[in-house]
């Protein structure tokens, strides 16, 4: 069986349990390949890259290996989008949803609201989504209804799985074939591939790791607080 066939597997169980085509997804060595692909696509030299910072640091290192302009809009206190970054004129934007390092989320009708006023492509990117304490916040679903949305997973986090380097984009199938053209022909061995169909479909031991991730995330936040601490 080729690499390709394989490759093919891993993205068709994706699909499935992320309730999409098989046309609207594809697999990256980690969610970071993948947002490497979506800055080769989408960014030239002088292009602009918007996104609300503090965030993940990757998004600046990405942004200079492009030699694009990176649009850094500050957060407001409470984490909510920032005003102005959807008027930032930028080819690509990006929203770590849930954020990192702050751990708060963007709910859906905002997202919905965000990709349409921003001038070319809204990326989501939903490394820690698993862990939100609300049901249903993975954007997933609207790309459906929103042709310039795509939305990151990584298998690193909730199925612990770092180690392995298997990212996912979820999108229309214009802007995955698109992606596609620029992935390198074999940017995952058989190990990951094996090892993330297995993980996915697998997916009562994804609730539980991450159940026992939440729980511990509460005692820790329970502890500062007792401490004194803003959590």
């Amino acid at each position: 069986e080729s690499l390709v066939d394989v490759t093919r597997r891993l993205c068709a169980a994706a699909a499935a349990v992320y309730g999409v085509d098989k046309d609207n997804i594809t697999a990256g060595n980690g969610s970071d390949e993948l947002l490497s692909m979506l800055l080769r696509c989408f960014v030239g030299p002088g292009d602009r890259v918007a996104y609300p910072v503090p965030t993940y640091s990757l998004y600046d290192t990405l942004v200079e290996i492009q030699a694009g302009v990176a649009a850094r809009v500050p957060f407001s206190e409470d984490f909510s989008i920032p005003e102005g970054l959807a008027s930032q004129e930028a080819p690509l934007t990006f929203l770590c949803n849930p954020n990192a390092p702050s751990g708060t989320l963007v709910a859906l009708p905002e997202i919905v609201k965000l990709a349409g006023a921003v001038a070319g492509i809204l990326v989501v990117d939903e490394a820690y989504v698993d862990f939100a304490a609300t049901e249903g916040a993975s954007s997933i679903p609207l790309i459906r209804q929103l042709p310039n949305l795509i939305v990151l997973r990584t298998l690193s986090k909730s199925f612990s799985l770092a180690g392995m380097r298997i990212g996912l984009a979820c999108a229309s199938a214009d802007i995955i074939a698109g992606m596609n053209k620029v992935r390198d022909s074999y940017n995952l061995d058989r190990w990951s591939i094996a090892a993330g169909t297995a993980a996915l479909q697998d997916w009562a031991w994804k609730r539980r790791n991450a159940g026992q991730i939440q729980h511990s995330r509460q005692r820790i936040a329970n502890g500062g607080k007792r401490l004194g601490y803003q959590v």
